[in-house]
């Protein structure tokens, strides 16, 4: 169990004072033991004297039998010479036996200070004494007193202030628990506050109640400190996240393909966009925004980047690819991270070129269907032909009627998807549905050719628009390829990438293709013609693809072409999801 920061306060508390206590303590039975011995040296130094005394009157080194009746019957009294020799020892008879004492402990002190002390078993009768020397003009006077529990007793320190020192620590130790509850509830009311921040923000109305919890002290402060940093940070991040969310919402409807890159070159966030006309200027479709840095047509994007002087950040160069011309810039960041923006600036005055030619191309259109259909009956009218020959001419016209009549209703189209878009009914249409309708209502076209149609989506792919709309791409698309591509091809339609708000498609076949790439950003154009008569001698209204183009965009998405490698045609557009 882990322990609370009021125990590790108690704790060190607990254990400093423990020391110092028993530092104290040790440290007066030292002295006392010390001063209650001194107490007895002095007692015993008295004896001392009054031996020295009453030797002084007499000629030998003996103790006269009146003075010892005057000490304890247990005082052991001892006479030593200069040389160690023990002259009287009134416990030892014969003294000539006994071993010199010149080094005893108490003798050699006394001889270095004038007194000396020590506490031992004697060596002549097995008993332990504490002997105290004192050392006179000619001899050493020793005076020992057997170490029994008597003097054991009289030596050991006083317990009182063992007694007083408990209490003592006692009542330290509740004034400690008191410090340290005192310093543990501000540590709490800090780590309850940053539990409380590191959860559910729910959690954020119970802030108020730390306003009054925080103690009136420093911590207290330093935790109203925090809490304050800590709103002010929130708010900060809440408005950060804000600013994310609508640069992203930006990033994705942006008519530019960005790319964020991190210093070492990994992809931190793209656009579907920048996939798209990646796509478009490499030769192979992919999802990876990295291979920006394999493709020589960033040659130079990436030799600016290696190469770069440091107060350079920004350079712009131009690529152009299968007809159509891309702006692409990168800056670099402080950080050394940067960004790469890819741009379509293909300039081509779409809008004021159809409103021109416009009419040219609806006289020209028109002007040969109209004129069979006038043949046709102006031969019946006039001549006088036998039955198959007028049904022949009557059939001519009738062929030149829906041909008329297809250019008359897919131009219709096209205005109402440029007029009244709001017209036609958007529903959720899966794609995968749509294909296989389509593929059934085209079998006798693709087996007459040798097609073959795939698609490698999944049946849950969904589209949010107009079914009719939605059918009539991939159905004008697959006419294309009937009508140009030649015989045995294999047209295959792929799901590359999505996003938030769109499936991004290619459509390609393997087929003949567009030699010239110069035609490529003009085949969307209403009646263009990649060579003169292409439309007429396929059938076909020639607005094909300006419908595709038209009910791509009717989708909130964008198309291009571009020459697949190996030949065939491949168009890449994004759609709509279903976001429900």
């Amino acid at each position: 169990m882990k322990a609370s920061y009021k125990q590790k306060v108690f704790l060190y508390f607990f254990m400093i004072f423990a020391i110092f206590a028993a530092g104290i303590f040790v440290i007066w039975q030292l002295r006392e033991r010390k001063n209650k011995t001194e107490i007895l040296e002095e007692k015993l130094d008295a004896y001392a004297d009054i031996i020295d005394a009453a030797i002084s009157k007499q000629s030998g080194l003996e103790v006269p039998d009146s003075l010892r009746a005057l000490f304890p019957a247990n005082i052991r009294l001892t006479v030593i010479d200069r040389q160690g020799h023990v002259r009287y020892d009134n416990t030892v008879r014969k003294t000539g036996t006994m071993e010199n004492h010149a080094g005893r402990n108490e003798i050699v002190m006394a001889d270095r200070a004038g007194t000396g002390s020590d506490i031992r078993i004697s060596a002549s009768n097995s008993r332990k004494y504490l002997y105290y020397a004192k050392r006179f003009n000619s001899y050493y006077i020793r005076v020992a007193l057997p170490y029994d529990i008597k003097v054991h007793d009289f030596l050991k320190p006083d317990n009182l202030f063992l007694y007083y020192i408990v209490i003592l620590f006692a009542g330290m130790l509740v004034l400690i628990n008191l410090v340290a509850g005192w310093f543990g509830k501000s540590i709490k009311q800090l780590r309850d506050f940053a539990l409380l921040t590191g959860n559910s923000r729910e959690n954020e109305s119970q802030f108020p109640i730390f306003n009054s919890q925080f103690p009136k002290d420093e911590l207290g402060e330093i935790g109203l400190k925090i809490m304050e940093n800590y709103r002010q940070l929130d708010e900060s991040k809440k408005e950060i996240a804000l600013e994310r969310e609508k640069l992203l919402q930006h990033v994705y409807s942006s008519e530019e393909g960005l790319c964020f890159f991190s210093a070492d070159r990994s992809v931190e966030f793209y656009n579907g966009l920048f996939v798209q006309y990646l796509n478009v200027i490499t030769d192979l479709a992919n999802s990876d925004p990295a291979s920006v840095f394999s493709d020589v047509s960033f040659d130079r994007i990436r030799s600016f980047l290696s190469n770069r002087e440091a107060p350079d950040n920004y350079f712009e160069t131009q690529i152009d690819r299968h007809g159509k011309n891309f702006a692409v810039r990168t800056n670099v960041f402080d950080d050394k991270s940067f960004e790469i923006i890819i741009n379509d600036v293909t300039k081509q005055e779409k809008t004021r070129r159809l409103k021109q030619e416009m009419t040219g191309n609806i006289t020209h259109e028109l002007r040969t269907p109209v004129t069979g259909i006038r043949g046709c009956l102006e031969t019946i009218l006039e001549r006088r032909l036998d039955p198959d020959k007028k049904d022949y001419f009557i059939k001519s016209a009738y062929n030149q009627v829906l041909t008329l009549s297809e250019l008359i209703r897919d131009m219709s189209l096209i205005t109402k998807m440029e007029e009244a878009p709001q017209s036609f009914r958007s529903e959720d249409v899966n794609v995968a549905d749509l294909l296989k309708n389509l593929k059934n209502e085209l079998e006798i076209q693709l087996q007459e050719k040798n097609i073959r149609m795939n698609w490698d989506f999944s049946e849950n792919v969904a589209v949010r628009g107009n079914a009719n709309l939605l059918y009539s791409i991939f159905r004008n698309l697959t006419d294309n390829v009937i009508r140009y591509a030649g015989t045995d091809i294999d047209i295959m339609i792929s799901k590359f990438n999505e996003d938030r708000n769109f499936y991004y498609f290619s459509y390609s076949d393997n087929g003949a293709g567009i030699p010239d790439e110069q035609h490529l950003n003009r085949i969307f154009e209403r009646f263009y013609r990649v060579n003169e008569g292409r439309t007429r001698d396929t059938g076909g209204s020639g607005l094909g693809l300006s419908i595709v183009k038209n009910a791509v965009a009717f989708h909130k998405g964008t198309i291009v072409a571009k020459n697949k490698a190996g030949g065939g045609l491949e168009f890449l557009f994004k759609l709509q999801k279903n976001n429900g």
